[in-house]
């Protein structure tokens, strides 16, 4: 009923990755979806040995020698593999035994779903943060108001003037306070949209930093002149970038990097999954430094309030810089290992 060329075509067809392994474990065929996902073609690696997939303490290399002795099935779920180009890949996947001493390997990627299920979180996360925070300002800010105002009345009744020192101080600490509280609310205003060439923010932003380091920080720009325009408040954008690298900055000066850097990275991206919403094209923003990195226990938290792991930083920067993006309808995610931080703002591109 069926032939060879059929079953074939069925591989062929399937979004389920699928490789065929010989009996010595080397690489005898795989689908194209299985080229998509481990980023190589069958003709090149067409009887290679599979270890280049499975480099991480041979974990995988001894399961699928343990499959192909035994004939026992193995499945895991989320697995860290590399590509064939040193990408990472999470990925289920299941190892059998074939009847004449191969091994099928089927891989079902998690990469895309792993990271929606991230972002949601993140969004409804950050939201539900923000609603806590606004309601707390604003009950900060009435009795804020009230201490001000008694103070100021306070101040008309005393004729001495070490006396109205005092007054001055608590006028002047509860107005700190309530331009905390301001800040703390994140935009305190609708976006202005207007046509936003994102080359352009970058430039007033790396302009501003510059100035601030004292030119002490090396720019690199690494820009794709195609991307094009889209609707956006160009003044919250260029607040939201300066926020990020100015973390950066204040990161590289406070640990004293050698040969400290910045690059700013611009990419259009296809197809790409933001929180449950699929967008065609996507605006992707990389700012990277060569900072000491994150710490890993913050790395969750940075977009939320008063979280920071700096002792002279405020933790508001990056909850407002998040603020401003999830208004274009975007979102901000962070990398960081020692040496590399990188943020990735990205935006659709589509109205």
């Amino acid at each position: 009923m069926f032939d060879s060329q059929h079953f074939k075509t069925i591989l062929e067809n399937l979004n389920t990755a699928v490789i065929i392994l010989g009996e010595h474990l080397e690489l005898e065929y795989m689908n194209p979806a299985a080229e998509v996902l481990l980023e190589s073609s069958l003709k090149r690696l067409k009887h290679n040995q599979i270890e280049a997939l499975f480099p991480r303490e041979g974990d995988e290399l001894s399961l699928l020698k343990k499959v192909a002795a035994t004939g026992q099935n193995v499945r895991k779920r989320e697995a860290e593999l590399i590509s064939f180009s040193g990408n990472l890949v999470i990925s289920d996947y299941t190892f059998s035994k074939l009847p004449d001493k191969g091994v099928l390997i089927e891989l079902q990627p998690r990469d895309r779903l792993v990271r929606i299920e991230r972002e949601e979180e993140m969004l409804n996360r950050h939201a539900s943060a923000k609603v806590l925070v606004r309601g707390l300002a604003h009950e900060i800010k009435n009795p804020l108001g009230g201490i001000r105002g008694a103070a100021q009345l306070l101040e008309r009744e005393l004729h001495d003037e070490d006396h109205r020192e005092y007054t001055q101080i608590i006028i002047g600490e509860a107005d700190r306070l309530r331009n905390l509280v301001d800040r703390l609310m994140g935009p305190y205003r609708k976006p202005q949209i207007d046509t936003l060439n994102i080359h352009e923010v970058l430039e007033r932003v790396r302009s501003l930093v510059s100035v601030e380091a004292g030119n002490a920080i090396h720019f690199i720009r690494d820009y794709d002149p195609s991307l094009p325009e889209f609707e956006g408040d160009a003044e919250q954008m260029i607040q939201a970038v300066l926020n990020i690298c100015r973390n950066a900055m204040q990161a590289l000066n406070e640990a004293g990097t050698k040969e400290p850097s910045v690059t700013m990275k611009t990419r259009a991206l296809r197809g790409v999954t933001l929180g449950a919403e699929q967008h065609r094209l996507v605006c992707c923003v990389n700012i990277i430094d060569n900072g000491p990195g994150i710490p890993k226990e913050l790395q969750d938290s940075v977009f939320y309030p008063m979280v920071t792991g700096r002792a002279e930083g405020s933790g508001l920067g990056l909850s407002i810089a998040q603020s401003v993006v999830n208004q274009h309808r975007g979102l901000i995610e962070v990398e960081s290992v020692p040496g590399e931080t990188n943020f990735t703002i990205l935006i659709p591109l589509e109205s």
